[in-house]
């Protein structure tokens, strides 16, 4: 099986020392975006889950449509949250970003703490358009 690195210069700048994303045969594995700004991967967004959620699932589109793949191809998507208590909130904001009916399967994880003191990240699995 072909692995294929990709790194974007379009993507969001990175927090660390990652592919944006790796093609491995049919399936796209994207790095868990922060909500972060696309061109400085130190600033927080915002302190609200609502405002961080939102440039997560932005992040996380840019990634996706450099690659070659889209939201409506995400077949698995895994949720870290620093805070439960966000939960709903942080659901109704990830569910906007999908086809109604069509949501990927997920888990969601409680964690202590996220790089650069994010509350959410996403990290997904997809194929391709």
């Amino acid at each position: 099986m072909d692995i294929e690195h990709l790194v974007f210069g379009a993507g969001p700048e990175r927090v660390g020392p990652f592919s944006h994303a790796v093609k491995a045969g049919d399936y796209l594995f994207v790095t868990g975006q922060m909500p972060t700004l696309p061109d400085d991967p130190t600033t927080l967004v915002g302190s609200g889950i609502e405002e961080q959620t939102h440039q997560v699932m932005r992040n996380l589109a840019d990634v996706l449509r450099e690659a070659g793949s889209s939201f409506s191809k995400v077949a698995f998507a895994r949720v870290y949250l620093v805070n439960f208590g966000d939960f709903d909130k942080m659901n109704a904001i990830y569910t906007s970003y999908f086809e109604e009916g069509k949501l990927p399967s997920r888990t969601c994880i409680g964690v202590t703490g996220l790089a650069v003191g994010a509350s959410v990240e996403v990290d997904l699995v997809a194929t391709f358009d």
